[in-house]
């Protein structure tokens, strides 16, 4: 560095071995896992089973609720799948468990559908008919 003034010098070792401190990843503190109560929201920073940020949203359909009998993707066995209900995920879940109850067989009920075991669809038509679900077709084969 010899032949530099003092400005230069000041600015060259201002980049080498900089001290500077890092900033923080996250506003939030960054906090993601807590062995507490494991994954956390990075949004409200509550326990995911617990996040109040998610608020249920019913999703947009057009007013008609459809019954398909569907074999795709499962082995050869057959599901009764209920589209377009247009109800947020709690009450999709309790209406998926009485119309399984009432059919006698196992299914699921997520991401707006419900799947029910077996081929139900007349007796699904019925039973939403009666929940007051106006709008209910058979569709597909």
């Amino acid at each position: 560095m010899e032949g530099m003034g003092p400005a230069t010098s000041r600015r060259m070792t201002a980049w080498i071995g900089s001290n500077r401190a890092m900033k923080s990843a996250s506003p939030n503190g960054g906090l993601v896992y807590s062995t507490d109560a494991g994954r956390m929201c990075p949004a409200c920073r509550q326990p995911v089973a617990q996040c109040a940020c998610k608020k249920s949203v019913a999703p947009p359909t057009d007013g008609v609720v459809r019954l398909f009998f569907e074999t795709k993707g499962r082995g050869g066995k057959g599901v009764t799948v209920v589209r377009g209900l247009g109800l947020a995920e709690p009450e999709l879940t309790a209406l998926g468990k009485k119309l399984k109850a009432a059919c006698g067989v196992g299914g699921t009920a997520k991401d707006g559908v419900v799947e029910l075991q077996g081929d139900h669809r007349e007796r699904v038509l019925a039973l939403l008919q009666a929940q007051g679900f106006r709008n209910v077709k058979k569709a597909g084969g």
